[in-house]
């Protein structure tokens, strides 16, 4: 009822200020003195013609606008419909007896332009009377928006439609000929040379990066520059665009680590992808984990003829499951709960599916739990992945591609050791099998389960310290999306045998990391203690993505390599019978064994 009664407002309103305009048309013309003729014309065609400028507005949608959000277009709707309205009241009265002076429709032409546009633009004054009067900015967080263009023009005019998101006091942008210019009553104060100044002036508590099109290693050097603030970061993620109904302000979001790195947007083959991809069966091992969970998120982008999501941790898959059902309501989904380690269940699995393209991403990954239980890293990791292997073999797979990982590279520790000889092993089943196998080698991914960013979060939240093994520590990052997206693309490229490796950029200082976690969470140095606890066993120093026996070939993505070993898979039979024996006598081997032996193929 409310609704109905708000909407019978401008109607209402601009039936009587027709007639105002009608009337004040005549007076002005006339000095207050208007001839009883032309009154009596208005008192007798006034009320239709009033019921005609209804109609016209109608028409050009002055009813169903949002006022409080008027702009340009509202405006001109505005000009357009009153100027119709004029001119079919110039002709209306040219076909009637009565008729009225040429300047006084000129007049009405304008005092409705001006009633008309007043009531609409008074309601959007009042909806952002806090932008003049500072209401409701007591208690908020004053804020500096970077970026003078349009993106920052959005969301300077949407933070005031929300007060309880902080309160814009300052613009900064690049281009020096701004400065001393205001958006929507704030003042642009200079370009990223005076951050350190206007945060210091200002008091300002939040920073948001508005500046969507710029390139994501731009975007970087201003986070960089930010951070050293001590102030909360916020952005505009990439180039956006506003639906019907939605605001600028829920696409803004906290800056996290992975837009530190700043890289470049992978950009995707999808006509090689989509060519064994869509319309295929495609199964994924190890889908509830955080690279399967994202495997299986992008290959249904790709239209599959069927996904199989395979795991044996249930909770995750069911998660997973749901999500996808919502996202993509027309995809064929088989959700299976299975571990790789079931010859017999990995052979009713494929016998039930028949896939044709295979993500192995099951495997154990923790380097220090894999160093207390080796025997489950050598059953998982491997045995595992022949298991899922031999099965690809058997019911005529088209690719299978395994995830492995730069641990895999002159191994340190019983996962990366595994991890190697799961390369080997598929290596070997390739020279004999019509199936093209592949390996994809990278390193760390931000954000996944049991990675570092979520330990410091935690610890952060806690007030800390952050735990760091080592100053030196240095690790290869990628986000989760872009090691998957490269991973997909990799198998477009697999013509059997390869081991490819993913262009990880520079390695991150571990330190680096923590010290950047703690000012993107609002803190200054030294409020958040760092301390050392040590490597633990098994970690190395520095990560590696080749083997020194190996070389690097290009190919056609340059995120994408293909490196080369002289090592024969040929030579894995006698250390797979050893560690068979571990497994039936786990007791009977020592940590010291079980390492050579998987040694001895990893640095073939």
């Amino acid at each position: 009822m409310k609704r109905i009664s708000q909407r019978l407002i401008f109607p209402i309103a601009d039936f009587i200020l027709t007639h105002c305009a009608f009337v004040g048309a005549l007076a002005l013309r006339f000095e207050g003195a208007i001839p009883p003729q032309y009154f009596n014309a208005y008192l007798k065609h006034g009320w239709f013609l009033s019921i005609i400028a209804i109609v016209v507005f109608a028409f050009f949608r002055l009813y169903t606008n949002l006022w409080q959000y008027v702009s340009i277009y509202e405006l001109g709707n505005i000009f357009m419909a009153v100027t119709v309205f004029a001119t079919i009241n110039y002709f209306f009265f040219m076909l009637v007896p009565e008729n009225l002076p040429r300047s006084v429709f000129i007049l009405i032409w304008g005092m409705m332009l001006f009633f008309t546009g007043g009531t609409r633009i008074s309601r959007r004054l009042f909806a952002s009377r806090r932008v003049w009067t500072g209401f409701g900015a007591k208690n908020r967080d004053n804020l500096l928006v970077i970026g003078a263009g349009a993106a920052g023009s959005m969301v300077i005019k949407e933070l005031f439609e929300h007060p309880e998101l902080g309160h814009p006091v300052a613009v900064i942008d690049e281009d020096p000929l701004k400065t001393g210019l205001r958006i929507h009553g704030v003042p642009v104060m200079g370009t990223m040379r005076d951050l350190l100044t206007i945060v210091k002036k200002y008091s300002i508590k939040e920073i948001v990066v508005a500046i969507p099109s710029a390139p994501e290693t731009e975007v970087r050097r201003i986070l960089n520059q930010c951070k050293q603030t001590g102030c909360k970061l916020r952005r505009l993620p990439g180039l956006f665009k506003l639906l019907d109904g939605q605001t600028v302000v829920r696409h803004i979001r906290d800056v996290n680590i992975s837009d530190l790195l700043g890289r470049p947007e992978v950009k995707l083959d999808t006509k090689s992808i989509s060519t064994y991809i869509e319309d295929q069966v495609v199964l994924v091992t190890g889908a509830g984990g955080s690279i399967g969970s994202e495997l299986c998120r992008q290959v249904a982008r790709f239209k599959p003829k069927t996904l199989v999501m395979l795991d044996n941790y249930e909770n995750n898959l069911y998660m997973l499951q749901l999500d996808l059902m919502k996202k993509y309501p027309g995809l064929s989904l088989i959700t299976l709960v299975g571990s790789v380690q079931d010859e017999k269940r990995m052979d009713a699995v494929f016998f039930q599916t028949t896939p044709q393209v295979v993500f192995h991403a099951a495997a154990y990954k923790h380097v220090p739990l894999m160093e207390d239980s080796p025997t489950e890293a050598i059953k998982n990791n491997i045995f595992g992945t022949i298991n899922v292997a031999n099965a690809a073999d058997r019911y005529n797979v088209k690719k299978f591609v395994l995830i492995s990982t730069d641990k895999a590279v002159n191994p340190a520790n019983v996962m990366g050791a595994s991890k190697r000889v799961a390369e080997i092993a598929i290596q070997r089943i390739n020279a004999r099998s019509k199936t093209k196998y592949a390996a994809v080698r990278f390193g760390n991914v931000l954000g996944s389960n049991g990675s570092v960013i979520p330990i410091f979060k935690e610890q952060i939240e806690q007030g800390g310290p952050i735990t760091v093994t080592h100053p030196e520590v240095t690790r290869y990052f990628m986000t989760i999306p872009e090691a998957v997206q490269l991973v997909i693309q990799a198998g477009a490229l697999a013509q059997g045998g390869e081991v490819f490796i993913l262009d990880m950029g520079e390695p991150v200082k571990i330190i680096d990391l923590a010290k950047d976690l703690i000012a993107l969470s609002g803190y200054k140095e030294g409020e958040i203690e760092i301390i050392f606890t040590g490597l633990r066993p098994g970690e190395k120093m520095y990560e590696e993505l080749l083997l020194d026996v190996e070389t690097v070939e290009k190919t056609s993505h340059d995120k994408i390599f293909i490196c080369r070993a002289n090592s024969s898979p040929a030579a894995l039979s006698e250390e797979l019978k050893f560690l068979q024996s571990v497994l039936r006598i786990p007791s009977d081997a020592t940590m010291s064994e079980i390492m050579s032996s998987i040694e001895a193929v990893a640095n073939n």
